[in-house]
This record gives structure tokens, C-alpha cells and sequence, in this order.
């Protein structure tokens, strides 16, 4: 059982000026977003030099006062410099759901510049720890071929293995989940709609099994919605989902101020002086 690092200290203390107070806390799968995970993002890929796209849609009138504008859909989109990878924050573009949460946070990548279709596509909805989000994205900006494994899915349990997560007794090879049993990763067919540039997504027939990617998701009770849900097209490359596997499940405490619901009596927390 998980119990505060502080017992007595109450959650949500008095904070007299400065607003909401900040814990360390973790697990870090179970820590959420912060409510950050736009901006965590988006600061990791100015600081990358990733090129910042906005597209905003709705009505506007003549001499209409910017404060009255209808502003029906927006999305950002950033460019990595030589265009072989991209990142679409799609929260507030009606996004498609996965584990019944909106996808966030889309990320692709493809092997030349001339091609118009994403080879690999990952996805990600709030309240994924934003920590894991920026360090799949700090290896992708890494590689200089984003589309070519350098690993083999071995790479991803090995990465969860060494911080304490459990490999499933029935699919050792696939899947692991943490000591608690309330996040999970594993290998298997991914949902319709995730983008990959392997043909046989396409001509799947309904009892065939699709393309293999990599799945993972919180779920702090059982039976109880997700917390959070991420999931990656068979073509995205073991090596990046192991970085993303491997910060995720991270036994480091995270800086929060804002703790889901959810888990948030499951949190080993302590005040951040």
C-alpha cells in the first residue's frame, strides 16, 4: 500500500501567498499532468527548435471586436527542423478517444521529407505525466532516422523491469505492469484509427489480428475509468517507446500541484520547500 510520505500533513495545506502549494510526489505513473501537459510540451519543443504553427478556425464580422469572435476549433502544430517529425496538440480539435479519454497529444514522424504520409503516429491523452511525453520526444529529436528501429521490443519491458514493474505471468514477452497493478504497458493490436504507413492496417480482415504497437494505460481501480491512456502505431520504433516506458516508469518524484482525483490518496507525497 502507497500512503503519504507525510502523513499528517494535510493535502491541500494553507498556502498564504503564491497559490497552490507544490509536493514531490509518485509513483510518477499515477502523478497525472499537473494540468501542464500543453505546456510541457511545448516548452521542451521551443527549447528543441521545433517550429510553432497555430491554426485557428471560426466566424468572424467585420469590425467585430477581437473579445466577440467565435472561435470555433484551433491547433498548434510544431515542425521539428527538418521536417521528418511533427507534434499536434489536438485536445481542443475534437479528437478522436482512447480508453474513452481525448487524445492530447499527437506525435508523428516519417523517413523522407517528400513524403506526404506519416510512417508512424503515438498518441497520448491528458493527464499522461507530461515528464514521459518530453523524454519520448527528446529521443525522437535525437535520432537522425526517426522511422528505423534500433531496438527490439525486449527494450521497452527491460526499460519498466529495471525500476520494479512486473512482466504478466501469461505474456512475459508483451506486457508488464507496476507493483501495484494499476498501470500497464503491453504489445498487442492497436485500435482502429491509429496512423501507420504498414499496409496491412488497411486490409485487416475483422478475425485477423492488425499490426502490433505498444499500449499503456492507468487504471487505479479495477474496473474504473483510465486515468490516462497512451498508444503507438506498430511502425513507431521499440527504442522510442522504451524512453518513453523507461520515464514513465521512473521511481524519481515529480514536482505537482494539482493531483488526480483518481489516485491522488495512492501518492507518496512530501511538501517541495
Amino acid at each position: 500500500m502507497e500512503a503519504p510520505l507525510y502523513p499528517d500533513f494535510p493535502l491541500d495545506p494553507f498556502t498564504p501567498r503564491g497559490g497552490q502549494p507544490a509536493f514531490w510526489v509518485g509513483p510518477r505513473h499515477l502523478a497525472g499532468d499537473d494540468g501542464r501537459l500543453y505546456d510541457a510540451v511545448a516548452d521542451t519543443l521551443a527549447g528543441l527548435g521545433w517550429t510553432s504553427l497555430t491554426i485557428v478556425r471560426g466566424r468572424h464580422v467585420p469590425d467585430e471586436a477581437a473579445e466577440d469572435r467565435q472561435v470555433l476549433r484551433s491547433t498548434v502544430l510544431y515542425i521539428s527542423p527538418d521536417a521528418l517529425r511533427w507534434a499536434q496538440w489536438s485536445l481542443a480539435d475534437e479528437p478522436f478517444h482512447l480508453g474513452e479519454l481525448p487524445i492530447a497529444w499527437q506525435i508523428s514522424a516519417r523517413a523522407e521529407r517528400s513524403s506526404p504520409l506519416a510512417q508512424w503516429s503515438a498518441y497520448f491523452t491528458s493527464d499522461v505525466p507530461g515528464e514521459a511525453v518530453t523524454d519520448f520526444l527528446v529521443a525522437l529529436d535525437a535520432r537522425d532516422q526517426p522511422t528505423v528501429p534500433l531496438a527490439g521490443p525486449e527494450a521497452v519491458l527491460d526499460a519498466v523491469a529495471a525500476h520494479g514493474w512486473l512482466r504478466d505471468i501469461d505474456q512475459p514477452q508483451t506486457a508488464a505492469t507496476d507493483p501495484t497493478f494499476a498501470s500497464h504497458i503491453s504489445l498487442g493490436e492497436v485500435p482502429p484509427l491509429i496512423q501507420d504507413a504498414d499496409p496491412r492496417a488497411l486490409t485487416t480482415e475483422t478475425d485477423e489480428a492488425g499490426p502490433a504497437g505498444w499500449q499503456a494505460w492507468a487504471e487505479p481501480a479495477l474496473g474504473a475509468p483510465c486515468l490516462w491512456v497512451s498508444c503507438f502505431a506498430a511502425g513507431v520504433p521499440h527504442d522510442l517507446v522504451a524512453a518513453f516506458a523507461a520515464s514513465l516508469s521512473s521511481t524519481a518524484p515529480v514536482l505537482r500541484r494539482v493531483l488526480p482525483e483518481a489516485t491522488r490518496e495512492r501518492l507518496l507525497r512530501a511538501p517541495a520547500s
